[in-house]
């Protein structure tokens, strides 16, 4: 479900903004012993919006082959305009706001991974005043009764893992605080086993490449934009489960597969065709997906899957 595109709409300081955004429950898909995708169910989509515009959308009890199943879940996405806002401070909000949320409820996979409620949620705030570089908000993302074979886990969230906006208008990507943030999280799982170090060792090499951009505009790749992944994870409890273990995010439970909680991804994007000039420089929408669960599943039943999820983005135009 997507809004229509519309010409670019100025507020009355004469500032113009493209919404994006997306929401989804879960997506994914099953290999054995059946082989079927796992559809974007609750899907929501904010696509080169420029109009205050709510989209929601409710999902009721699903089961998948009684291997996957949710009470219920719901999504929604907005993008509104924000003129005039100062909180008890009187810091200015002012802002073209974006914000994207899908919550599962009951979740169950197996019997084995289940969890009361899940929510992901990103706002991202692009000021009125200057600059095209967002505030970004992940207030409200939680998980609730999360359980591993009906133990506990305790799950201490970061929710300032991007921190403040990066002055100047810079980039997060080349900001040394927030990328000294994400590669101090990646070095220190200890003990990784060799099937999952590439999971972090990939991300510690973006990482080292974007520090050596981190004086200037973070540079485009061959096969794209840099990226950031990381987690909003700080720290997972004991799992008193024989053979289930942690690394940084990842649970590893036996018979079963491994599951990354909290996975952030930060980039920048070109984007084109919104309705705004193309002369001078390329213009980059920044980007910020968080998917709750992304679950690799091994035995008896293989697969994977990922959600809630969400993707906030947007663009200021000229003004």
């Amino acid at each position: 479900m997507a809004a229509n595109p519309k010409p670019p709409m100025e507020s009355s300081s004469g500032h113009s903004h493209v919404y994006h955004a997306k929401a989804h429950v879960l997506t994914g898909e099953l290999h054995h012993p059946i082989k079927q995708p796992i559809e974007h169910y609750g899907e929501v989509v904010l696509e080169k919006t420029t109009s205050d515009t709510h989209i929601a959308q409710r999902v009721h009890e699903t089961s998948i082959e009684g291997l996957i199943s949710f009470r219920s879940g719901h999504t929604r996405v907005i993008g509104t305009l924000v003129e005039n806002k100062k909180d008890i401070f009187g810091a200015d909000h002012a802002a073209h706001v974006t914000l994207a949320t899908a919550v599962v409820e009951g979740f169950n996979v197996l019997d084995i991974l289940t969890a009361d409620r899940i929510v992901a949620q990103v706002s991202t705030e692009h000021p009125l005043k200057q600059g095209s570089v967002p505030k970004v908000t992940l207030l409200g993302t939680r998980f609730e009764n999360l359980r591993i074979a009906g133990y506990p886990v305790e799950v201490k969230l970061d929710l300032e893992i991007c921190g403040d906006k990066p002055g100047g208008d810079s980039p997060y990507l080349t900001e040394k605080a927030f990328l000294g943030r994400v590669e101090r999280q990646l070095k220190s799982p200890k003990g990784v086993p060799k099937g999952l170090a590439k999971h972090f060792n990939d991300r510690l090499t973006s990482i080292d490449m974007l520090k050596k951009h981190a004086n200037g505009r973070a540079k485009a790749k061959q096969n794209g934009y840099p990226k950031v992944q990381c987690s909003i994870v700080k720290s997972i409890g004991p799992i008193p489960i024989p053979g289930v273990k942690t690394f940084g995010n990842v649970i590893f439970i036996p018979n079963f597969g491994r599951v990354a909680l909290g996975e952030l991804e930060v980039g920048m994007e070109r984007v084109s065709g919104n309705g705004f000039s193309q002369k001078g420089e390329p213009q980059y929408s920044h980007y910020f997906t968080l998917n709750m669960l992304d679950m690799t599943l091994g035995c008896p039943v293989g697969g994977n899957g990922k959600g809630p999820g969400v993707s906030s983005n947007g663009q200021n135009g000229p003004g």
